[in-house]
């Protein structure tokens, strides 16, 4: 009887391990199948002439995170962003190859203060676009943000990586 009994619980115990075995793969096919890049969002905020914008970005400070930015993605909200973390205070090179959306890129010195704006970037481009100076970040937005919201060189960013909100 006893032997019977371990008989019946061998074929269980490789049952439960096979379905359990089962529910990891699936698991891990669900991660993996996730969106790669920066997840969380954090709110940033411009003074402008025209009063206070603010965003919700996701950071970019690994360096897969820098790489990889904006690219394959269709389609990015108003009010949504990206900020890139390049510190040092450096010069910056950017460009938009596998980026199907147009941006604004907003170059921001480590004071908190934009150095540059590149306005309605060419989606899918190799062109190579520059700070123009030392920068600290990149604030990359949908394209005609910068228009729309009157945001010039000069006005102040207001987030954590420049020492502010």
């Amino acid at each position: 009887m006893r032997f019977a009994l371990k008989s019946d619980r061998k074929p269980f115990r490789f049952l439960a391990g096979s379905w359990l075995a089962a529910i990891l793969v699936v698991a891990g096919l669900a991660v993996a199948s996730a969106p790669a890049g920066a997840a969380s969002f954090q709110p940033l905020e411009i003074v402008t002439k025209n009063g206070v914008q603010v965003f919700s970005v996701e950071m970019a400070t690994t360096e897969q995170e820098k790489q990889t930015g904006l690219m394959y993605r269709k389609e990015l909200a108003d009010g949504k962003g990206m900020l890139f973390d390049f510190n040092p205070e450096q010069e910056i090179s950017m460009w938009m190859k596998n980026t199907y959306v147009s941006l604004d890129m907003i170059f921001i010195r480590a004071d908190g203060r934009i150095l540059r704006i590149a306005e309605n970037t060419e989606p899918l481009s190799t062109k190579i676009i520059s700070s123009g100076g030392p920068a600290r970040a990149v604030l990359e937005v949908v394209a005609g943000t910068a228009q729309k919201y009157g945001i010039r060189p000069g006005d102040r960013v207001g987030h954590p990586l420049f020492g502010s909100k």
